[in-house]
């Protein structure tokens, strides 16, 4: 059974000059990527006129909305008692992003409603994964 959560969120994107561009950027969680969180990103916020999704694991942005966590591509770290950086790194360059806290718990609490902190079916993950890498060989 498919489950989604999917929320809005208002963020800031700090540009090289510091300031701050408003951004709306869709949080999406679903049941059958238990491990992941996604952002979603309109055309019109993205360097090549592409709507752009970022993948990294629900863990991460749980770390990152009480301490610095990530070092690679995503990196997550409180921002004051309000906001939340979220850092996009891509061989085309990176993305700073101020989101509300409040925004990133609540999306937060209501993807564990849906799959609840360590019952993840991580078997199913993977095989589904190898599956889509051999192509079913």
């Amino acid at each position: 059974m498919d489950f989604t959560v999917e929320q809005l969120a208002e963020a800031r994107l700090v540009t090289a000059q510091d300031q701050e561009l408003p951004v709306c950027a869709t949080l999406r969680y679903t049941a059958d990527d238990p491990l992941a969180v996604f952002v979603d990103f309109p055309a019109e916020a993205a360097l090549n006129g592409e709507e752009v999704t970022w993948t990294f694991a629900r863990t991460l942005l749980d770390q990152g909305l009480r301490a610095p966590a990530g070092h690679g591509d995503v990196q997550i770290w409180p921002y004051g008692r309000t906001r939340t950086v979220v850092e996009f790194h891509s061989p085309h360059g990176m993305a700073l992003l101020l989101f509300p806290a409040s925004s990133l718990r609540h999306f937060l609490v209501r993807t564990y409603e849906v799959v609840a902190g360590g019952q993840e079916d991580v078997a199913d993950v993977v095989e589904r994964g190898l599956s889509a890498l051999f192509g079913g060989v």
